[in-house]
């Protein structure tokens, strides 16, 4: 079945777990299976997803099997055919689905661009073959199914970039550094090449000295092997085909220390990668946009600047 047809629209305002939608210069809201039938290197287990906090309103949530992509669709009179497919935090234990989720789709919507937030699988042993791949094997997923349907989504494939947070941010660069290498042998081939990435107090390395321990703990641990700390630093990955970007970190960030984004920074210098890095005075750690400095403000104009929120002809 084509995928059009299993697409599953929960509202045209609003969806399940998501706070009220404004409806300025949003058109539609979808909710999309990341994979039909059986998931690649899956292993058959029972549904443990859960929300960390039901009455919260910035909705967590943790031990995700089931991976979906939640798109926001611009007005059509205002959309420009750029993408950013989003990936919230949560130190791959969860994903903080609002904050860092729908509320950035959004404010990305009021610039024309279509956004796709990703509530990918955390890594676990019982419903993996292998934990370490299974989110990255997700992002992959999720960079085909929204580049495959460009046409029909009225977007540019070449203008399809990546944003994360936090972990998240970790697994968009990640998808940054390791796009030529699919985890799942069927996307083998296709352009898993993100235009450009965002990232958003990102954890970068998992060099002891800087990195967030829960996150590579729960990625690759609880053993270490030094291959993978390697392969999981992503500042030690970059060449010069990967894909610009735009970083944005606090200075008093105590989860997720500066250093991450300071020595991917320097990576992409050295390969002579166009980038952007904004150091904020304060805000520590998962602020969304939440601070007082207006970070969106500067990301609008690096967009300007690549070309990214030029209307399509």
């Amino acid at each position: 079945m084509p995928l059009n047809r299993k697409l599953l629209i929960i509202s045209w305002i609003c969806m399940l777990f998501a706070p009220l939608v404004k409806a300025e210069n949003i058109s539609k809201i979808m909710v999309i299976d990341l994979y039909t039938g059986q998931i690649p290197g899956s292993i058959d287990s029972e549904n443990v997803e859960n929300i960390r906090d039901v009455n919260h309103p910035d909705t967590f949530i943790m031990d995700i099997t089931h991976p979906t992509i939640t798109a926001y669709f611009p007005e059509p009179a205002i959309a420009n055919g750029t993408a950013v497919i989003i990936l919230p935090g949560g130190g791959y234990a969860g994903v903080s689905i609002v904050k860092e989720g729908y509320q950035i789709a959004e404010r990305l919507n009021q610039l024309g661009v279509t956004a796709f937030v990703v509530k990918y699988r955390m890594p676990m042993s019982q419903s993996m073959v292998d934990k370490s791949t299974g989110p990255l094997q997700d992002a992959q997923q999720a960079i085909s199914i929204v580049r495959s349907n460009s046409q029909q989504w009225h977007l540019d494939p070449s203008k399809i970039g990546i944003m994360g947070f936090s972990a998240g941010g970790h697994l968009a660069a990640s998808a940054a550094v390791h796009f030529t290498q699919a985890v799942d042998p069927q996307l083998q081939g296709q352009n898993l090449r993100p235009d450009f990435q965002i990232l958003l107090y990102p954890v970068i390395s998992f060099a002891a000295e800087i990195t967030h321990q829960g996150s590579r703990d729960n990625l690759i641990g609880p053993t270490l092997e030094p291959q993978q700390v390697e392969y999981f630093s992503n500042e030690l990955q970059v060449s010069t085909a990967t894909p610009p970007a735009f970083i944005v970190h606090a200075g008093d960030d105590n989860a997720v220390p500066v250093e991450n984004s300071l020595v991917y920074y320097q990576a992409l210098h050295q390969h002579k990668v166009a980038s952007q890095l904004l150091i904020i005075p304060s805000g520590g750690h998962g602020f969304g946009m939440r601070n007082q400095y207006d970070w969106f403000t500067d990301l609008t104009g690096w967009m300007t600047n690549m070309s990214l929120l030029q209307k399509a002809q």
